[in-house]
């Protein structure tokens, strides 16, 4: 376990950007495994709005699996540790997760983001503007797809491959103002969020890795430390 420390002054305002490392630490898949299939179809064949076009069963069985894991996970030590941080920093945290899961609200985190989309929510696949409704259920036929008000087939509220990712401007905002920004448990590939850690640079805020490997993007980092999150950030973010 690292004994370096995040100093975090009480006029600090910290900005938290998590990936798939820190679900994977709670048993989750990363998004895509090592052969980029899911039940013999690719992923990008379930995660399209062209993949929903021609065949919606199809995409709603593969998050319909993903629920299934993501409802048997449970928050690691790295959650409760981000959502300790939360609370003791009285308003100066902003949490953005590029994962669908909702193990950091069940860890205890309140003020986030999921720019990626929320696996247990679903929307509209129309136009007629509702907001996303929660929703655990298993779709496994069309038969069995909720239905808008409006008659539409509701869809997974989740950015595919394509759409452009939530709360943008409010993400922004964040960042600007951010004077320390810790990012976990991402590959550093993954636009725009690999370039959060630059804007928030430029903006003059420090920038701390925590990952068991280097990310693609690690020379923008002020301090990258090495270590599954879990074991490594309770220390880390000692007050």
């Amino acid at each position: 376990m690292s004994e370096q420390r995040v100093e975090i002054s009480a006029e600090d305002r910290v900005f938290v950007l998590t990936g798939a490392g820190i679900s994977a630490e709670s048993g989750l898949a990363t998004f895509r495994d090592s052969d980029g299939l899911w039940a013999e179809h690719a992923i990008e064949d379930v995660c399209t709005p062209e993949a929903w076009e021609r065949n919606p069963e199809l995409v709603w069985q593969f998050y319909s699996a993903r629920r299934e894991g993501a409802e048997r996970a449970i928050p690691n030590a790295a959650h409760v540790a981000l959502a300790a941080l939360e609370k003791r920093l009285e308003g100066r945290f902003f949490l953005c997760t590029q994962n669908v899961d909702d193990l950091h609200e069940r860890a205890g985190s309140r003020n986030l983001m999921h720019m990626h989309g929320e696996l247990f929510a679903s929307r509209c696949s129309g136009e007629c503007g509702r907001a996303p409704r929660r929703d655990h259920a298993l779709y496994p036929t069309l038969a069995d797809v909720a239905r808008c008000d409006c008659g539409a087939l509701m869809r997974p509220h989740i950015v595919w491959f394509g759409e452009v990712p939530m709360g943008m401007d409010h993400i922004s905002a964040e960042l600007s103002r951010a004077t320390v920004m810790l990012v976990v448990g991402t590959s550093g590939s993954v636009y725009p969020a690999a370039n959060f850690v630059r804007w928030a640079g430029h903006a003059g805020a420090r920038t701390v890795y925590v990952g068991p490997e280097a990310p693609l993007n690690a020379a923008a980092f002020t301090q990258v430390v090495l270590g599954k999150a879990g074991e490594v950030l309770p220390g880390l973010l000692a007050d």
